[in-house]
């Protein structure tokens, strides 16, 4: 399988843009080889992560040192986690343009995709990141004392 970097999806830094562009409300840590996207900075569930070096998981299942590489991760609903990575058996975590159950935290319904396309990140992507944020803002929302 030829993991070639896909020319037709935003770049890390065009994909960071558009997650701090999209949600300027989201606090953020940037670390050298990844970003963290929560909604205050005593609190750190994150909605979404990018990240770009494999320091993250055991193994590089997702082969981020690749030029040009990435890979955003997303916490899910149940039934988006069911449908878009659940009958997965043995993904492929370095494959571009699909979702992929996350390599260390799917038990936490957190999906991952390796350099998405531009098509992937407006119809489906930035939508699942907006459900995660709002998501995480209702369950602080609760948690708040009245």
């Amino acid at each position: 399988m030829t993991h070639h970097v896909s020319s037709d999806g935003p770049d890390l830094e065009a994909m960071i843009a558009l997650v701090r562009e999209r949600w300027p409300d989201a606090v953020t840590a940037r670390l050298d080889d990844a970003i963290f996207f929560s909604l205050d900075e005593k609190h750190w569930p994150n909605f979404a992560t990018i990240v770009w070096s494999d320091a993250f998981d055991e193994g590089m299942p997702s082969k981020l040192s690749r030029p040009g590489v990435y890979r955003v991760n997303v916490g899910v609903s149940k039934e988006d986690f069911e449908r878009l990575v659940g009958a997965q058996a043995d993904p492929d975590h370095a494959a571009f343009d699909r979702y992929v159950p996350h390599p260390v935290y799917a038990r936490q319904r957190w999906i991952s995709i390796v350099n998405p396309s531009d098509a992937t990140v407006r119809e489906s992507l930035l939508p699942l990141i907006g459900e995660s944020h709002d998501r995480l803002l209702a369950q602080r929302e609760r948690r708040r004392p009245t």
